[in-house]
């Protein structure tokens, strides 16, 4: 769950940030596979930082990605409903443009 008090889309698969949607984790995730790829998305994230050269960086986000998958926040989506993933897309550009309208402007700058 992100850190900041983001708006989430009123089925919970998504939050906005920056403008976009950014799919959250998987809620079915029994809560020690949710710490255990926390915490190697978190170290990753730290070798990033620290990494010297391509192929460390490089080595480094492919960690993180694979955590990011691990918690069902990148790769196949963690429904089965057939929605599409609409990951990075502006809120009132999406299938939710109208709860996003229908947000109050703190709400929505909360987002921003």
């Amino acid at each position: 769950m992100p850190p900041k008090d983001y708006p989430h889309t009123p089925d919970g698969r998504y939050f906005v940030s920056k403008g976009r949607l950014w799919r959250t984790t998987d809620p079915a995730l029994p809560d020690d596979v949710r710490r255990a790829a926390i915490k190697r998305l978190m170290r990753a994230r730290m070798d990033v930082r620290r990494a010297e050269g391509d192929e460390a960086v490089g080595e480094a986000r492919g960690r993180v990605q694979e955590a990011k998958e691990a918690l069902g926040e990148r790769g196949p989506v963690w429904w089965d409903d057939g929605a599409p993933d609409q990951t990075q897309i502006a809120p009132q550009n999406s299938s939710y443009a109208e709860w996003w309208a229908g947000l109050d402007a703190a709400e929505r700058e909360k987002g921003g």
